[in-house]
């Protein structure tokens, strides 16, 4: 099993970098960034654009893969997206990992002026960027004529440095989300707690025998928040206080909520930071909890 670590967007790239090699050093497999540039919130927030800072991760972290959580597919041509990511995995030697989702987030549509559509058509611009993923890496040149999009003997090079570059297809959508990740993921990620994993792989197998492929190529990936602790009051107010999926408790409840996550079939679990420290920076206590995490738990449910 996996482990992947998602420093804060809001934090400033030291304290990012920070973190990462931190996750690096103590065995996390992975770093993830959001892909956002505006908070929901109208807040005025510094908030880092994530391929720009996954390039300066590939130069600065040697080891773990490293990805978005997801990439908003409105916010780039998927040709465009294809070269950033191709380009991306030379550069670190082939540790990329293209996450993409349908975009959500209207007040970064509504900003910048980026056509928001509706969740269909956005829905439908996915599956064709997937094709177009999918056409330009394995092909010397691609045609591709969509509802959306229109290639015309296109070339991509270099190409991935990885023979395969992982697709990850984020979403929990059950008719169409999980039916775009049975055509074209690699790997499917979802915010959910264990029974959430169970109900929506459930769905992905029944999409992936609808279109001839066998479940067993997706690998799946769990997004949950992370308290740890051996206080049992501050447990009990978290408890019922978090409205998003959560793994909660001491390090004996932390493992048994993991080998669940495993017994469901999840490959991957993804852990940010928002709950493990101060809301943002690179404190000692989130250091702490990061490297307790991997030794307590990690170690024993890999």
């Amino acid at each position: 099993m996996r482990f992947g670590f998602w420093p804060n967007p809001r934090s400033n790239y030291e304290d990012t970098k920070t973190l990462a090699l931190h996750a690096e050093a103590t065995g996390y497999d992975g770093i993830w960034l959001a892909d956002h540039f505006l908070p929901e919130e109208p807040e005025l927030i510094p908030v880092h654009e994530s391929w720009i800072t996954m390039a300066a991760l590939s130069r600065d972290v040697p080891r773990v893969r490293i990805g978005t959580m997801v990439t908003g597919n409105t916010y780039r041509h998927p040709a465009i997206l294809a070269n950033m990511v191709a380009t991306m995995d030379n550069l670190n030697e082939g540790r990329s990992v293209l996450g993409i989702g349908s975009g959500w987030q209207q007040n970064e549509h509504e900003a910048y002026g980026i056509e928001y559509g509706t969740v269909g058509s956005r829905l439908r611009m996915l599956d064709e960027a997937c094709q177009i993923f999918q056409g330009l890496f394995n092909n010397d040149y691609f045609d591709f004529e969509g509802e959306f999009y229109r290639l015309n003997h296109a070339p991509l090079e270099p190409k991935p440095k990885q023979e395969k570059l992982p697709l990850m297809i984020g979403g929990g959508g059950e008719k169409v989300t999980l039916k775009i990740a049975a055509k074209y993921a690699d790997e499917w990620n979802v915010w959910g707690d264990v029974e959430t994993l169970k109900q929506k792989g459930a769905i992905l197998d029944q999409h992936c025998e609808t279109v001839g492929r066998d479940p067993s190529e997706i690998e799946r990936c769990a997004v949950a928040l992370l308290f740890l602790s051996d206080n049992e009051e501050y447990l009990k107010r978290v408890r019922g206080a978090t409205g998003m999926a959560s793994i909660i408790g001491n390090v004996s409840e932390v493992r048994d909520t993991v080998a669940a996550y495993q017994e469901a079939g999840v490959e991957e679990i993804i852990i940010p930071d928002f709950t493990l420290g101060t809301l943002i920076g690179a404190d000692q206590k989130k250091k702490d909890l990061m490297e307790q995490f991997i030794k307590d738990v990690a170690t024993v449910a890999a």
